[in-house]
């Protein structure tokens, strides 16, 4: 697939300087999209909206249909009369790194509030669209909203740990769940119909803008998830629920034990005999909620690493085959021309490779990953075709400024024969060599715009405290960086290009 030659930033939402202590869809966003527009950039770039399964990584969800409550607006609730402004005085103005406990203990009760307001006072046409939204929704909806509701009965324990007979899907044991904890299920969708009319009506707001979303879908899903528990048959489990292997990577120059991430894998041949239906349903709904779709670990659709579950570590996995073609052959058949890019970086063989260029989705490029030895110039903006997404750094990178202070001086006589030195930085000298790539898109994240060093970095791979706490601070974003910007993307030819309003259902707030 061709994409239009463009650019933007990286920033995800929970990011923003929004009050109550995370990043949410409220006045930030449509702040930073204003000055995406002055900018002049066409993209915006986010991570994983799902709700978070364990720690605060976007990556693990308890759902891969669900938004996470915690980017819904509370400010925007109270503009639609679900809460009253007073409620919201409460609220954490202060932007510094994210407490996601705080947040939580804050937040959800408040979140609460206005779902049970609605339910008791929603005027008709709310209450239309609502109902709507279930029956639309229901395929995926009911499943999570149970999951969501018997997860915190349980005190936020996987379903694995609830009762055999919730955890086995008995009949009778989900009537009984369901006829129970209706309030709470009920609550629940509500919550998700807040967070989709928000994120709707946000991304129409882009596209008045000419701003593009870009999305991102991880390759695997939580073993603590609504989608491993209503179709436990879609992946390699024992007789007693527990995972049979699990995923990650193997040993290389930057971990000796790989890494062990932990995630059940697919039963790829019973979901071959499906037809992929859940892959085809997933795919399309990112397709619905994003212009352009990431797709994290590429590889892993050709081959994936497989490690007994009992392995403590990455060490003793192999590699197995994926599904390959036949699963975008399927997703073509049913979803047409597929608007995504693949993560291919890192140790990539041939056959993923040419399994990416048979399919025509574009791959990564990151210049942090250049100046190594020869055999990383792969990266760099001389080596790069069109089907490319350029990158200074991604969220899983140090910042430019960062990953500056801490490569070895053959690294940096590498990039500065490159790029030169230059007055704002070598972070700026990194976005101009992007710029001026043929790749089809170049997109930075916010921090290297900013000239941040690694107080700013997002998630360092393999920690697994501290990581997705950082906030951009309010008015940094200024009118002088947003014409610097501007410039680049005119003399570049990366402009905005215009975006059809002709179905506004598809933005519906």
């Amino acid at each position: 697939m061709s994409f239009p030659r463009s650019t933007g930033l990286l920033l995800h939402p929970t990011c923003l300087p929004s009050r109550g202590g995370i990043g949410d869809f409220g006045p930030a966003a449509y702040e930073f999209i204003d000055f995406l527009k002055e900018a002049k950039q066409g993209l915006w770039q986010v991570l994983p909206l799902g709700p978070p399964a364990n720690g605060n990584s976007p990556y693990s969800s308890t759902s891969a249909f669900a938004g996470n409550p915690l980017l819904i607006s509370l400010e925007r609730l109270a503009e639609k009369g679900w809460i009253d402004h007073s409620r919201l005085d409460e609220l954490n103005a202060r932007v510094s790194a994210i407490d996601y406990e705080q947040v939580r203990a804050q937040k959800f009760p408040l979140l609460l509030e206005a779902a049970r307001n609605f339910l008791n006072g929603a005027p008709a046409s709310a209450r239309s669209r609502f109902e709507n939204f279930l029956v639309q929704n229901h395929w995926w909806l009911e499943d999570f909203t149970l999951y969501d509701a018997l997860r915190n009965k349980y005190q936020r324990r996987a379903w694995k740990d609830w009762s055999q007979e919730l955890a086995r899907r008995e009949a009778t044991a989900l009537v009984d769940a369901k006829r129970d904890l209706a309030d709470e299920m009920q609550q629940c969708s509500v919550l998700q119909f807040f967070f989709w009319e928000q994120w709707r009506a946000l991304r129409r707001a882009c596209a008045e803008r000419s701003i593009r979303v870009v999305g991102d879908i991880a390759i695997f899903v939580d073993y603590d998830s609504a989608d491993v528990w209503s179709h436990r048959e879609l992946y390699r489990l024992k007789e007693n629920l527990d995972p049979e292997v699990v995923s990650g990577v193997p040993p290389d120059s930057f971990s000796a034990d790989g890494q062990r991430w932990g995630n059940p894998l697919y039963n790829w041949e019973k979901m071959r005999q499906d037809g992929y239906h859940w892959w085809i349903q997933r795919l399309r709904w990112a397709a619905l909620t994003c212009d352009f779709i990431r797709l994290d670990h590429f590889r892993g659709f050709a081959q994936f690493w497989e490690i007994p579950a009992d392995e403590p570590t990455a060490i003793h996995g192999r590699w197995v085959d994926g599904p390959s073609d036949d699963l975008f052959v399927k997703l073509r058949e049913s979803l047409g021309a597929l608007p995504f890019f693949a993560e291919d970086l890192g140790v990539i063989t041939p056959d993923v490779n040419a399994l990416r260029e048979r399919l025509h989705i574009p791959g990564m490029a990151v210049l942090q990953f250049g100046f190594g030895d020869a055999g990383a110039h792969i990266y760099l903006p001389h080596r790069l075709t069109h089907d490319r997404v350029i990158y200074t750094g991604t969220h899983d990178n140090d910042t430019t400024l960062g990953w500056w202070n801490s490569i070895s001086d053959a690294e940096r006589s590498a990039a500065e024969a490159l790029v030169g030195r230059s007055d704002d930085g070598v972070n700026w000298s990194l976005i101009r060599a992007a710029q001026g790539s043929v790749a089809d898109f170049s997109i930075f994240p916010v921090q290297d715009v900013l000239s941040l060093g690694s107080e700013a970095r997002l998630n360092v791979p393999s920690r697994h405290e501290g990581n997705y706490l950082w906030r951009m601070q309010s008015g940094v974003l200024t009118r002088d960086l947003a014409k610097k910007l501007a410039r680049m993307a005119e003399v570049t030819d990366r402009l905005p290009q215009p975006i059809s309003l002709s179905s506004p259902e598809e933005f519906a707030a």
